[in-house]
């Protein structure tokens, strides 16, 4: 999306952004001079949060339409508020045959505004449509260009491109079927962005993760005729100030294995791969953004299927660590994927891991689909990274990371750990299983993103389908690290 200033505006559409009970004597730009006075007074238009509506403009040389967006009460409004209801109004108007929008600006009091307003025009604009065909009754996005006042911040401008398309990146790989994206075609495209941008990258094929120990990811992919794959992606500037580590769930398509899912559960499994598609967009734009810090990005890349040479219930695997895992259920697979590669990850004692992965059922059911689980080991790491998900809008909330009750439960008769407790905590349960493949002296997160990676219905700046939460919170973090 081009943004450019006002000065070069001919002609177009405009969107007004106000706040409930605006008094529009006060307002820089004077559109529609009475006009806009008196459909507030008839409570036409309220500001209403998320409101919308548009009204044509037939003898106004410059403009055809005007847009009044709603952007409730003033002491409501926030950058998160703001970013969506942007989003919202470019993503109607672009799909109204408006190619061009006016944004007066200077009436509107929020930090970073350029940024946000760059991020917003970014994301709504994606749709994941590759497959459809284009015939008459496909209407394409015709918004391209957006006109705000001369006062801008070109730099906010394209950082806030810059992190929009690093998420965009990461939901169009989550948003490939299965038939398309398996473990590996997934190291293909890190090897893609490998040479786009000079990275580093290895592959460990299945051959390779036997002779290193990988058990856990192996016995995942066993069961289907693709094989899983390991994928380590190395971002290595000169003279980093840091060392981070990402670890990313890559289950290419998850069936359950012979544990398998019911109907209802399975049509969205494409998307149990976006924590590594969310890997792979945060070190493109840590990259793009020039980011002075050391980033090892884990793909643990594998597809869960039922057959007859399946992992099963009650088999004994063994993680890189050494350690002896009981199966208690196969649809518990993503754990023991991270397992190996949290394992490999500790070993390059890096200053900091954050995994990322669609892990449990149970903390979309505590928290919803608009806000992730932080599981994190120490405060300083939750404080940096919930100031970060402030920033971006991907909401967190810090939840437990230990519990002796929950504790006791991953002890097995067999072996020494169990992949599965009991239905209660089962969030919780997740992230102590992953702790014991993390050093104890390494600071590190679990990013539970079950709850918040697919949406049905398109809201803010997020279209149907994969959402790559978390893209944006990492680049922040990453950047103030």
């Amino acid at each position: 999306m081009l943004i450019s200033s006002k000065s070069k505006l001919k002609s177009g559409s405009s969107i007004l952004f106000l706040l409930s009970k605006e008094d529009c004597e006060k307002l820089p730009v004077k559109i529609l001079f009475n006009e806009l006075n008196t459909l507030i007074a008839r409570k036409d238009f309220t500001g209403k949060k998320g409101s919308l509506i548009k009204i044509p403009l037939f003898e106004n040389q410059q403009f055809q339409n005007i847009f009044l967006a709603g952007l409730g009460e003033k002491n409501n409004l926030n950058s998160n508020l703001l970013r969506d209801t942007l989003a919202y109004a470019f993503r109607t108007i672009g799909r109204n045959h408006v190619n061009s929008v006016y944004v007066p600006t200077e009436h509107i009091n929020c930090e970073n505004l350029n940024f946000i307003l760059s991020e917003a025009a970014e994301l709504s604009a994606y749709n994941f449509d590759k497959y459809k065909s284009k015939n008459n009754d496909y209407e394409p996005f015709s918004l391209n260009e957006i006109f705000i006042d001369d006062n801008f911040s070109e730099d906010e401008i394209i950082t806030g491109k810059k992190f929009a398309q690093a998420q965009i990146f990461s939901r169009d790989l989550a948003n490939e079927p299965g038939c398309i994206i398996n473990p590996q075609s997934l190291s293909e495209k890190a090897l893609d962005l490998a040479n786009r941008y000079n990275l580093i990258c290895d592959v460990w094929d299945e051959n390779k993760l036997k002779s290193e120990n990988m058990g856990a990811l192996l016995a995942v992919g066993s069961g289907s005729v693709n094989p899983p794959r390991l994928i380590h992606l190395t971002y290595k500037p000169k003279n980093p100030v840091k060392k981070i580590a990402l670890v990313g769930k890559g289950i290419t398509f998850d069936s359950g294995g012979l544990d398998i899912k019911p109907e209802n559960y399975m049509s969205t499994m494409k998307c149990d791969k976006t924590g590594a598609c969310d890997v792979l967009g945060i070190i493109k734009g840590a990259v793009e953004l020039n980011l002075n810090v050391e980033i090892h990005g884990f793909l643990a890349a594998a597809e869960n299927m039922p057959s007859g040479s399946s992992y099963r219930p009650d088999d004994i695997i063994k993680a890189r660590n050494g350690k002896t895992i009981e199966i208690d259920n196969t649809d518990a697979e993503g754990r023991l994927v991270l397992a190996d590669a949290l394992s490999l990850a500790s070993e390059l004692n890096p200053d900091v891991i954050i995994d990322i992965a669609t892990l449990t059922g149970a903390c979309a059911v505590a928290l919803g689909n608009w806000r992730a689980g932080l599981f994190v080991n120490n405060d300083k790491l939750s404080n940096d990274l919930l100031i970060a998900s402030e920033k971006s809008g991907e909401s967190l909330w810090r939840m437990p990371h230990e519990d002796p009750h929950i504790e006791e439960t991953l002890k097995s008769n067999f072996a020494d750990l169990t992949n599965c407790g009991k239905r209660y905590g089962g969030a919780i349960f997740a992230a102590i299983f992953l702790s014991n493949f993390v050093s104890d002296n390494i600071s590190w997160a679990h990013l539970d993103i079950a709850g918040t990676d697919f949406h049905e219905k398109e809201y803010g700046i997020y279209s149907k389908g994969a959402s790559a939460f978390g893209v944006r919170t990492c680049l922040h973090f990453i950047m103030n690290v």
